[in-house]
């Protein structure tokens, strides 16, 4: 348990790692091209060494998450695993690693933890049982752990339900490059988050795959492709961006975090945007983007593509003047923890009096007060509910390593900023 001390941040400039959605596309990809790919800052965290842990299994050599990465590309031959690939509760490994399975050889198993085991996957194995990939749900649960058996994949047309996560459409994205005759994908519900779906198309054509669009209703992508090698840089993540943002509007600082700009794909960097509609101001460089916090008014947002966001603008909105609306967010139910519910739980905890809905939640802004924050060994209410001590003392939150799943520095990098974090 860490308790966090009332200090206003130090107006300034912070780095946040490198993106964890870019990381792992970025890493799966690179296994699977040409050749030899250098992967510069690369995000090192629980989750994305989950990801390099299977693809090591599945016979991809790489070096170690340091600030520059070596990949040795297989060109889309992987090797059997005779032991299960382990992922924790990486949902992203776990989803993205089930369609890479269905390109190796022979039967793969992929588990995790027992929160693993209550996170929806079936919408991803009906769509590959179409392409006639064998993936069951290895407890008829819909959920993991999975089997895969991998093989030649001939390709054709598929239908995918992406109500729940955009991670089943990358999933496949990213393995059709290496069908026969390509795939032909139709979203038939959803997509939900789909920003990330634009960032999993943006690799797959940075490194020189063909495919085509129809907004986000059907892909298409042509067969016998390969990820080409080369040098490929990790923009920072936004998500991990928006606590210091958000850290800067409670407190009425200014904050700038470095090396973001508008033309990333990264649908979270618009959080910006949410927080200028509640009052602050925002400045956007070449080198970074600031803001600067003002007196906070409530905002009706819909965050439907900036799901991990969701705490952050929550804990933001306890300090507003006025009643938030946070809507479209029914997918945060199968997330790490179920996010809608602990959000509103831990809320009310700290005097905030929040309602959760079936898919979205109400914040009435109020004077927040101390207690003890249940993390639910969920990285985001971590470093979300973190913010509230900033202002109001006798915050502590437990079990607070679980922030190493997608930013294992951020305590020292909060600590920097403000000053007076143990």
């Amino acid at each position: 348990m860490i308790e966090i001390t009332p200090a206003k941040p130090a107006s300034g400039e912070v780095e946040v790692p490198g993106s964890k959605s870019y990381t792992h596309r970025i890493l799966i990809a690179a296994a699977l091209s040409d050749g030899v790919c250098e992967i510069v800052h690369p995000l090192n965290s629980e989750d994305t060494l989950l990801t390099v842990k299977g693809l090591r299994q599945m016979g991809v050599r790489m070096g170690d998450l340091n600030s520059a990465t070596t990949v040795f590309g297989t060109r889309g031959r992987l090797r059997p695993s005779p032991d299960p690939i382990f992922l924790g509760n990486s949902g992203t490994s776990m989803r993205l690693l089930t369609g890479v399975a269905a390109l190796g050889e022979g039967e793969y198993i992929l588990t995790g933890t027992p929160r693993m085991g209550q996170r929806p996957i079936q919408d991803l194995l009906d769509a590959m049982i179409l392409l006639n990939i064998e993936a069951r749900a290895l407890d008829n649960n819909g959920c993991p752990p999975v089997a895969v058996k991998g093989g030649l994949l001939k390709g054709g047309k598929t239908r995918i339900r992406c109500r729940i996560s955009s991670q089943y459409l990358s999933s496949l994205l990213l393995i059709g490059p290496y069908t026969e005759t390509g795939l032909d994908i139709s979203v038939i519900e959803g997509p939900v988050s789909k920003p990330y779906i634009d960032l999993t198309v943006g690799i797959m054509e940075q490194m020189g795959i063909t495919l085509s669009r129809q907004g986000y209703e059907r892909f298409t992508i042509a067969g016998k492709q390969c990820y080409a090698s080369g040098r490929y840089v990790v923009e920072p993540d936004c998500s991990q961006a928006g606590y210091f943002w958000a850290a800067a509007a409670i407190t009425g600082t200014s904050v700038k975090v470095k090396r973001i700009t508008r033309q990333t794909r990264q649908g979270d960097v618009r959080f910006a945007e949410v927080l200028q509609r509640m009052g602050c101001n925002v400045q956007y460089d070449a080198d970074g983007i600031t803001v600067t916090g003002k007196n906070l008014t409530a905002v009706e947002e819909d965050m439907s593509d900036m799901p991990d966001i969701v705490p952050t603008l929550a804990v933001t909105a306890a300090f507003a003047r006025g009643t938030t609306v946070i809507k479209n967010v029914a997918h945060l139910k199968a997330k790490e923890s179920d996010r809608i519910q602990a959000t509103v739980t831990e809320l009310n905890k700290i005097g905030i009096h929040a309602t959760a809905l079936d898919d979205g939640l109400i914040i009435e802004g109020g004077t927040p007060h101390g207690a003890e924050i249940d993390t639910y060994d969920d990285h985001r209410m971590a470093m979300s509910f973190a913010l509230v001590g900033l202002k109001v003392p006798g915050i502590f939150i437990q079990h607070e390593a679980c922030v190493e799943k997608s930013f294992p520095t951020f305590w020292g990098v909060l600590g920097k900023l403000c000053r007076k974090i143990p």
